[in-house]
């Protein structure tokens, strides 16, 4: 088990490992036991009762984050014609078009964080399954990142303002960003209550009653905080 140094162990001090806290409170406790020296990311962690390898328990879908990630969002689009030049107009990153695109991507071209697709395009951005797939960046319809022509300028826009998919983990876990430690607290609640709100929408049809068994918020480097389940699943109705 590693060790930790004196910085963690003074804000894990801060927090009671035996409490679950309301979600305000716990996004007050993230940034106050963030001690990187750098913005950190805050993360929720989940971990849920689903069966991963059940087809029909699994989760994949995308949020929109009201405040965004605190980051510049890279897009890359594969789109032809039309869909090319709605893509540019939209603001997209990079434009892939014809094999060349194909070819650099191949080659180590990674300068973008989301990659959409139009459906034309699908056999292009095919040929880069094993570039992309480990990455997390190939283009699905579940991730929203698989849209028609007219759909383009939508799906880039939301790209940018911080539309996030999550997805079920091999291990039945969920991990998802939601801000930066700059944020203000009431930021990263607002974030987090539109997480919830879309994981509720996502629940697998076979899940029964509260499929979440833990839900844990953490900053870069910075300690778990355990969240309440039932105040985070209530949050919707509270806002």
């Amino acid at each position: 088990m590693a060790k930790h140094g004196k910085k963690y162990l003074e804000a894990k001090a801060k927090i009671d490992k035996d409490t679950s806290y309301n979600p305000d409170e716990a996004m007050r406790l993230v940034k106050e036991t963030a001690y990187a020296k750098f913005d950190g990311t805050v993360e929720v962690h989940m971990r849920t009762t689903l069966d991963p390898r059940q087809a029909d328990q699994q989760i994949r879908s995308t949020v929109v984050l009201p405040n965004g990630l605190g980051k510049t969002v890279r897009v890359l689009v594969f789109a032809q014609g039309e869909g090319a030049n709605k893509a540019k107009e939209a603001g997209a990153d990079v434009v892939a078009d014809d094999d060349e695109w194909v070819k650099k991507i191949q080659d180590g071209f990674t300068d973008f964080d989301i990659a959409i697709a139009t459906p034309e395009t699908m056999g292009m951005a095919g040929k880069l399954g094993r570039v992309l797939g480990p990455r997390g960046l190939m283009p699905n319809p579940k991730a929203g990142t698989v849209v028609k022509v007219e759909d383009l300028p939508q799906a880039i826009q939301e790209a940018k303002a911080g539309r996030i998919e999550f997805r079920l983990d091999k291990t039945a876990n969920i991990h998802v960003p939601i801000g930066k430690v700059s944020f203000d607290a009431d930021k990263l609640t607002e974030n987090f209550s539109a997480l919830m709100s879309a994981l509720k929408k996502a629940k697998p049809a076979a899940a029964k009653g509260i499929f979440l068994r833990k839900i844990t918020v953490t900053s870069t480097m910075g300690p778990g905080v355990k969240v309440d389940i039932n105040r985070a699943l209530s949050m919707e109705a509270e806002e």
